[in-house]
This record gives C-alpha cells, structure tokens and sequence, in this order.
C-alpha cells in the first residue's frame, strides 16, 4: 500500500512537472486569451465578534457597576450573562439610562441647591451663642463641641443637623469663633459662634 502511494505520488509529481515544461515550452504560453477572467483568492482574517455590554455590577479588572464596554461575544455568553453580570445594550437600554443619569443630574442639583439655601441660612442668623461657667479670666470649664453647636442650631432655627458635618475650632476660652458646617461636598457654611461666661 505504502509503495502505491509512493509511486503515484511519484507519477503525479512527474506528470505535473512535465505537462508544466511543455506547456511553458510554447510560444503563446505567456498570452491569456481574450475572454479568460482572473479569480483571485484573497485570505481573510477572522472576523473578531464583540459585544456591546452594561455591566450590572462590578467586574475584577473589568469594570464597575453601569460601565458600557465592548467584549468578546464568548466571553460574555459564557460568563458575563449566565452569572448575570452583564446586559446587550440595545437602543431602549441606551434611552432609559440616558433618562435615569439625567434625573440623578436633576436630584444632585436640588440637594446642592437645597444646601446652598441652608448655609444662607446659617449665615444670616447671625451669631450663635453658648454661655459656659467662668473660669479666671476668659477661661470657660470644659469646651464647647459640636454637639453643643448642633443643640445651639436646633434650638433656635428649628434645623436638624448631624454633628459629624460640624468642624467647630478648640474652644477654651470666651470670644468668637468661626465654625464650618459641611452641608455638601461644594457647599460649607461658616457660622459665628459666640462664647460667654455667666
């Protein structure tokens, strides 16, 4: 079997490279008739298949939660989806979360707003004031904490505030003072505080 292969291999080679020689032996050889058309091979890359995707939550050295990213199609047929991780995006998807940034848009700038209206507030009331027990001099007992600046506010402007928002200065002594309430991430609002003794 092996010695029939080898001799037709054998014969075919011996035939092509003589039927080569005398074809390219002729004259005319070089000419192409008239009406011959050319077929042309072209090799083609594999196209590479992606996927537009929303991530639903975060994904290690991927991206976070929202995030609109283009990935391999296996990747996310055999992954992302089945663990529910990710999302196609498809026209309607683009439309609602367009919808839903522009209403956290909106929701951030009433709350930045409503805290620039507080820190007006704040500021034209006046000066707050907290009486503490004398000491020698201007020295008070104890010190006035942010506690006592948030009891101070609620008291006279009916306004709720959490004290972790209040930076008030080390108070030890009668005078006034400048206390920051940090009613925003771009809005602060700085009150005078006025320590007495009685």
């Amino acid at each position: 079997m092996a010695s029939a292969a080898a001799s037709l291999s054998w014969g075919s080679s011996s035939w092509l490279s003589s039927h080569c020689l005398t074809q390219c032996m002729r004259p005319d050889a070089t000419k192409l008739p008239e009406k011959t058309s050319i077929l042309m091979v072209v090799a083609q890359k594999k196209a590479k298949k992606t996927r537009k995707i929303i991530l639903k939550e975060d994904v290690a050295d991927l991206g976070k939660k929202g995030q609109l990213m283009d990935v391999k199609a296996g990747f996310y047929r055999n992954y992302l989806f089945p663990l529910g991780k990710a999302q196609i995006v498809t026209p309607l998807l683009l439309k609602e979360m367009k919808m839903e940034e522009e209403r956290i848009e909106a929701e951030k700038k009433r709350v930045r707003e409503e805290a620039q209206q507080l820190a007006l507030i704040f500021e034209t009331v006046g000066a707050f004031k907290v009486k503490r027990k004398g000491g020698k001099g201007k020295q008070i007992f104890g010190s006035v904490t942010a506690q006592d600046l948030v009891d101070i506010i609620k008291a006279q402007t009916q306004r709720d505030v959490d004290k972790r928002i209040v930076s008030v200065p080390e108070i030890r002594e009668t005078g006034e003072y400048i206390a920051e309430l940090k009613l925003h991430p771009e809005v602060t609002a700085r009150v005078r505080l006025i320590v007495y003794a009685n």
